[in-house]
């Protein structure tokens, strides 16, 4: 028994005065109101109208609980208010990785204030985005994937305290050419920090096996722990970090691109498939988060489902004879335009 559709027939009957003109306002078949009253008056144990008149009235029974009944349900609307106003104002949280730009940052909590949107940001690494995604924790991230399978691209470069003699410091750096001279001291190769937003899964993978194939001893590429020890370490010209450009601008660090844009970063942004309540509309949040990864192009949003791999390999932007880990540049715009036919 649903005993909240039967008070609300009981409550509507009385104010309509009559049982047509109820089922009416409830939009019910007549036939299955007056069942509703009936075994609503046989669970009080009594009836709740006369039916011995042309008329209906409530007999004292009914007269005594309407108020009671009209509280009631008074009490479900209000409860269902306050649901609706506490899903409102949650905070949607966003998983962002930890060297996002700040001020970028806070033009996506500004914009979703101005949509009556609360945006909770959290900077987490690559596979606790992935998890808060996965366990609802996070309404939506961005998850890090192969750059020429991302809807979003960000250049990854080199930085250093000060421009380095030889190739770096021109518009890209290939990792030959970091190889140290012969007689060079310790000083000509410094190492190159990763940190943990490259320095874990595939990403780490693919630059240390192209820093093996450049000739770079394999001490010399070294994780770290936080983005500021890293900042710290290269600003103490002791050290080359693996980073977008916007982070090396943010420390006035000297910076070139990595001429492989297979080694380039790639994120796509998913939303959690098991929150429960409004979903957050996108639209105007990609450009936003694709400033403050510092990305260059951005795909349409597509919205991924979480239980799937949002990694899988089928979105390639090369075309068959090219050679692995290599782009035409007259080509970039098919690529593109692939890209973005995938999200």
């Amino acid at each position: 028994m649903d005993l909240l559709a039967h008070l609300e027939a009981y409550v509507v009957i009385t104010e309509e005065g009559s049982f047509s003109a109820a089922a009416d306002v409830l939009h019910i078949p007549q036939p299955v109101l007056s069942r509703r009253i009936k075994i609503l008056e046989q669970h009080l144990g009594g009836d709740l109208f006369d039916r011995s008149r042309r008329q209906i009235t409530s007999t004292d029974l009914g007269i005594q609980l309407l108020p009671h009944a009209k509280d009631v349900l008074s009490r479900v609307d209000h409860l269902h208010q306050m649901a609706r106003t506490a899903l409102a104002s949650t905070a949607h949280a966003l998983g962002v990785p930890p060297d996002c730009d700040p001020a970028a940052l806070a033009r996506v909590i500004r914009a979703g204030a101005d949509r009556g949107i609360t945006i909770g940001v959290h900077e987490l690494s690559a596979d606790d985005r992935a998890v808060g995604l996965a366990d609802g924790s996070l309404a939506v991230a961005l998850l890090r994937v192969p750059p020429e399978a991302a809807a979003y691209d960000v250049p990854l470069g080199l930085a250093a305290a000060k421009p380095l003699t030889g190739s770096f410091g021109r518009r890209s750096v290939h990792l030959e050419s970091l190889r140290p001279r012969r007689g060079a001291g310790p000083a000509a190769a410094p190492a190159i920090l990763l940190t943990g937003e490259d320095g874990i899964g595939f990403a780490a993978e693919r630059f240390r096996k192209a820093a093996a194939r450049a000739g770079l001893p394999e001490g010399r590429v070294r994780d770290v722990a936080s983005v500021a020890s890293a900042v710290a370490e290269t600003l103490a010209g002791d050290a080359l970090l693996l980073c977008a450009e916007p982070l090396a601008l943010r420390y006035n660090l000297a910076w070139s691109a990595l001429a492989d844009p297979t080694l380039h970063r790639g994120y796509e942004l998913a939303v959690a498939t098991r929150r429960v309540g409004n979903p957050l509309v996108l639209d105007w949040l990609e450009p936003l988060l694709a400033e403050a990864i510092g990305s260059q192009s951005a795909a349409p949003y597509a919205q991924h489902d979480t239980r799937h791999d949002t990694s899988q390999g089928a979105r390639q932007g090369t075309k068959p004879d090219a050679k692995p880990g290599t782009t035409n540049r007259a080509d970039e715009p098919d690529q593109r335009a692939r890209l973005a036919a995938h999200g």
